[in-house]
């Protein structure tokens, strides 16, 4: 098990190395100038060239790579001097603790550093972290909605056996499956806040935290989750309703749960200590998959229902070209999958021992 592990972990640092590569090439190739958008349109050259240099802009593109590589490793090599090198180490951004001297290098330990804001000179650890929980939590909510409310439809339909049900569960499969998001979040805040929004109490905007109207403080608003958590649920619902069905099907079928029967042990205790486990290897599998898109999909269902999380911020650094806070959102995005896999893999292995050959 800990060679599974760590050969996932490996694959995990290698997908990670790519994403930090492609981020970096493809946004330093967009149009804009960093320098510009800081100081305004009408900034003197001296102005941008200082802020340039400050940024690390007027560097060789290679340089600049690896001194955002520098950045970003939680271990990291400085310069005592503060002269020009292949690898741009003299940083006073973030602290460090270090390990190894080297004539004029130290070999440092940090935490990974996301440079800061192009319009609000926040750092983009603090911009994330701030919104990164509602997210987490929209995506955990919808998720967990999809997967217990997809097994109990999908292990109902499979028992039942009901051509009229088996056929009603594929039709609802592929129309949530087809069924975009972003209009998805649009008919339901339409149809449920606004149209039945006396009889269901729920807003059609609204945050996990709302400020009272009185101005006394800030509140815990939960009703605000149950609309997007729904909206980004609907996916992932259909398709994890219609793996059960079939996947229980064929369980259903084999000699063991023949045997089982034959013991005399009962309907309910055959499906759920015996079928059921080996039913959801396809679903974790799925789930772990429509994770990515429960986080792509966040993006619009955040920002139709102004639910403050890692969507709304990625609109509006789109929106005034914040180079930094796009490419850590992305990098925190990625990694958040890339350990979601790891650990559906382990439970993967847990639930079928001959994965971790």
């Amino acid at each position: 098990m800990l060679t599974f592990l760590s050969r996932r972990l490996w694959y995990g640092l290698l997908v990670l190395f790519g994403v930090v590569s492609l981020v970096f090439f493809l946004f330093t190739v967009l149009p804009g100038d960093p320098a510009r958008m800081m100081l305004g349109q009408r900034a003197d050259i001296s102005s941008v060239e200082s802020i340039q240099r400050e940024l690390g802009l007027d560097r060789p593109l290679h340089h600049q790579y690896l001194h955002y590589l520098n950045d970003l490793s939680p271990f990291s090599i400085h310069r005592h001097s503060a002269e020009e090198s292949l690898i741009y180490l003299d940083r006073d951004d973030y602290s460090y603790t270090k390990l190894i001297t080297a004539g004029a290098y130290v070999f440092v330990a940090k935490r990974p550093y996301l440079r800061r804001s192009y319009q609000s000179d926040r750092e983009v650890t603090e911009i994330l972290l701030a919104a990164f929980p509602n997210t987490m939590l929209l995506a955990a909510v919808s998720i967990l909605f999809a997967m217990f409310s997809g097994v109990i439809l999908g292990t109902f339909i499979a028992l039942k056996r009901k051509v009229w049900l088996s056929r009603g569960a594929l039709v609802f499969s592929v129309l949530g499956m087809s069924l975009p998001s972003f209009f998805a979040a649009i008919i339901i805040a339409w149809v449920f806040a606004y149209l039945l929004g006396d009889v269901t109490g729920l807003s059609m905007t609204g945050s996990l935290w709302e400020v009272d109207d009185f101005g006394r403080g800030e509140y815990m608003a939960w009703q605000n989750l149950i609309l997007p958590a729904v909206t980004l649920g609907i996916r992932p619902l259909a398709i994890v309703t219609e793996l059960t069905r079939s996947s229980l099907d064929k369980v259903m079928a084999q000699d063991y749960i023949r045997t089982a029967r034959a013991k005399g042990l009962s309907e309910f205790r055959i499906v759920t200590r015996h079928a059921l486990k080996n039913a959801l290897n396809p679903v974790i599998t799925a789930v772990s998959g429509w994770f990515a898109s429960l986080m792509a999909g966040a993006v619009f269902v955040e920002y139709v229902f102004g639910w403050k999380g890692i969507g709304v911020v990625i609109v509006d650094a789109l929106e005034y070209y914040d180079f930094p806070v796009l490419m850590g959102a992305v990098l925190l995005i990625s990694v958040v999958l890339v350990l979601v896999n790891i650990a559906v893999d382990i439970i993967y292995a847990w639930l079928d021992p001959r994965v971790r050959l």
